[in-house]
């Protein structure tokens, strides 16, 4: 049985996916789109990591002070919610298959524009249907006033919950290399691209 099944990775129907484009994904990939899904893929990959370790020192921080049971009881639902809804239902089933697919997508139909724009063509900021657009404009306006709110908390409860967006973050980037290796190494779209 593959890895990607045993992780919950299934191949999912790709209703976006025209013939031009399966055509596109097995012809050799120009210079311009190896660079474009590289810039795009690593690109993603760092703004995870850099948020990881960011949210990792806040978290350590945290455990310098006295926790109460409280804080321990926020620590572990937020912890379990954000695994489950962050990591799981966003990540591995929604934003880590898309984005993989976009970086295929990228390597075998780049342009100058998302080419210098790869790490935000990925993450569904342009070139992508209006509905994924307004949900990924509504989702970072969610994420900046969830930073601003929590970061006025003091510790260690602001620490209780950088936990689950810890685990939320370390589960997407997992997903997202997977989904990206699994993308990579098939013939056809895994997930649509989702590309107008």
């Amino acid at each position: 049985m593959p890895f990607a099944t045993l992780i919950g990775i299934e191949p999912l129907a790709v209703p976006n996916t025209t013939p031009a484009d399966v055509q596109a994904a097995q012809e050799k990939p120009s210079p311009l789109g190896i660079a474009a899904a590289c810039w795009g893929a690593l690109g993603l990959v760092a703004l995870l990591v850099y948020a990881i370790a960011r949210l990792a020192g806040i978290v350590a921080a945290g455990f310098e002070h006295a926790w109460q049971w409280p804080q321990v009881a926020v620590a572990v639902a937020n912890g379990v919610f954000m695994a489950w809804s962050e990591g799981y239902r966003g990540f591995q089933l929604r934003f880590s298959p898309r984005s993989a697919a976009r970086v295929k997508w990228l390597l075998h139909q780049p342009s100058p524009l998302r080419a210098a724009l790869a790490p935000l063509f990925v993450m569904a900021y342009f070139d992508a249907p209006r509905r994924l657009k307004i949900g990924v404009y509504a989702l970072t306006a969610g994420i900046v006033v969830a930073i601003v709110v929590i970061h006025a908390l003091p510790q260690p409860w602001r620490a209780a919950l950088d936990i689950g967006v810890v685990l939320g973050l370390v589960w997407g980037l997992v997903s997202f290399a997977v989904s990206l290796w699994r993308t990579l190494g098939s013939s056809a779209y895994p997930a649509s691209p989702e590309v107008p």
